[in-house]
């Protein structure tokens, strides 16, 4: 066994040998690598067109995967600088309403004087066909100012938007201009002498007031303006409650009745209303 090792090892190597004086010689006779060289790459050319080309492949994954990257980063920050945007913006938006309320309400000071005021939030609205209600969020308890019942809430253009009922330590409640609890003196386009304008009961699920029974001499036109008169001091003069809408005479024949859409009333677009906490009745 010793001997048929050794012979197949001699055989072997002898082979080697033989190989390699083949493709010594051919070098030197025919330049070049030999036949024998010229066979294994002829044998080698195709694993080494196929190394070649999983070379390209995985150099161009690497390369798509770059770019996907840089792609993705520069999106990321496209969004960013989006949202960058849109919050500069609605900043920029929320500061320029503020100045424009903060316009209107000292104007309406200037043409109102007397008057002092007290911010507060709108916190909830209650409305139903029998009660329309708002919260609003001062009390007797987080101002230094005596808020009261019967105070006027308003918006910051002099719109009146209801009266304070009820009086808590950090909120008030608020009954709407559309409350059949609501009445005014008030004044209603060009005519001279006071009307009531109030909340009624059978107008309230269509947002309208009425200002009922008033004679056929007094002068009540649709789109008139329709304006506190201050009677009876418990509000101040001159604020807007609405428009008229329509003039109407009762089915007995007897006397006329208007309808009266509020100027503005209390809904999840008002974020903040002023209390009128005091003012001038002599106006």
């Amino acid at each position: 066994m010793k001997a048929l090792l050794t012979r197949k090892t001699i055989f072997i190597v002898s082979i080697a040998v033989l190989i390699a004086i083949i493709t010594i010689v051919s070098v030197n006779v025919f330049d070049s690598g030999g036949p024998i060289t010229a066979v294994a790459n002829a044998v080698s050319r195709p694993f080494r067109f196929l190394a070649s080309t999983i070379a390209r492949t995985f150099e161009s994954i690497y390369s798509s995967i770059y770019r996907y990257d840089d792609l993705q980063k520069r999106y990321d920050q496209a969004i960013s600088d989006l949202y960058a945007i849109q919050r500069a913006h609605r900043e920029t938006t929320e500061l320029l309403e503020e100045n424009n309320r903060y316009r209107a309400l000292l104007e309406f000071q200037e043409r109102h004087g007397g008057l002092v005021l007290e911010e507060a939030r709108v916190e909830t609205l209650s409305a139903s066909n029998f009660v329309s209600s708002f919260t609003i969020s001062k009390g007797y308890a987080n101002t230094d100012k005596p808020i009261a019942r019967g105070n006027s809430v308003i918006t910051e253009n002099g719109i009146l938007v209801g009266k304070i009922t009820e009086v808590n330590a950090t909120n008030s409640t608020v009954v709407s201009v559309l409350d059949t609890t609501f009445s005014a003196g008030a004044f209603v386009g060009e005519s001279e002498g006071s009307v009531t304008v109030k909340g009624d009961f059978a107008l309230m699920s269509q947002g309208l007031l009425v200002i009922d029974y008033f004679d056929d001499d007094h002068i009540v036109l649709p789109g008139d303006t329709v304006t506190t008169s201050g009677a009876g001091k418990v509000f101040p003069m001159g604020l807007v409650i609405g428009e008229v809408v329509e003039v109407l005479r009762h089915s007995t024949g007897v006397g006329r009745y208007a309808t009266v859409k509020p100027m503005r009333t209390i809904d999840i677009t008002i974020a903040d209303v002023y209390i009128i906490i005091s003012f001038d009745s002599t106006g």
